[in-house]
């Protein structure tokens, strides 16, 4: 690896600690009561780094849930052996999980920063890991004749996404006040009915 690979990598694994840090913060305390200088110091870097990658505090919200595909990387690793449903299953419980850990304040900042600046639409980008993931999954149905001919694994993971974020909106409407994860387990019995072959 020559120096300016490692100088790339390093700048990801800073603004990955970035990312992670300030979720983690707002789990703890609240988006809008943490700084930029308590984010810099529980991550270990400087403001100059911060800034580097981040023009504002909100600038993390606008960039989007770059961490939740690190969480779901992370999590999912122990299931790449599992068959393609347990994967979906897994990929949906920790999905919820990580919603409900960042809490329904800061997920609701994260929507108004997306409806706000809807241009900035990584968050919808195909390579993103979650939405990868699902496809591949739904892919392997399909390939061994599980998942229905009558639906694409493409727009069947389109529509899953679609639906999840809209869950999330009514889970944020709730104020939190149902389990994220029970209502997208719910839908998922429902969906594996519908959308079975």
């Amino acid at each position: 690896m020559n120096y300016q690979q490692r100088r790339h990598l390093q700048a990801e694994e800073t603004r990955k600690a970035i990312l992670e840090t300030a979720a983690r913060l707002s789990r703890q305390g609240g988006f809008d009561k943490m700084t930029i200088r308590d984010i810099c110091s529980a991550a270990g870097v400087t403001t100059g780094a911060f800034y580097h990658h981040f023009s504002s505090k909100e600038d993390l919200l606008t960039q989007g849930f770059a961490s939740l595909d690190s969480f779901l990387l992370e999590k999912l690793a122990p299931y790449q052996e599992e068959s393609p449903l347990k994967r979906l299953k897994a990929l949906i419980t920790f999905y919820a999980q990580y919603m409900e850990d960042l809490g329904w304040e800061t997920v609701a900042l994260y929507y108004g920063q997306r409806l706000a600046h809807p241009t900035a639409s990584a968050s919808l980008a195909p390579e993103r890991y979650t939405l990868r993931t699902m496809l591949e999954c739904l892919t392997a149905l399909a390939q061994t004749g599980v998942l229905s001919p009558s639906y694409s694994p493409e727009w069947t993971a389109e529509f899953f996404f679609r639906h999840f974020r809209g869950t999330v909106i009514d889970w944020i409407l709730h104020q939190g006040r149902y389990s994220l994860w029970d209502k997208l387990n719910q839908d998922y019995v429902l969906f594996d009915q519908a959308f079975r072959a």
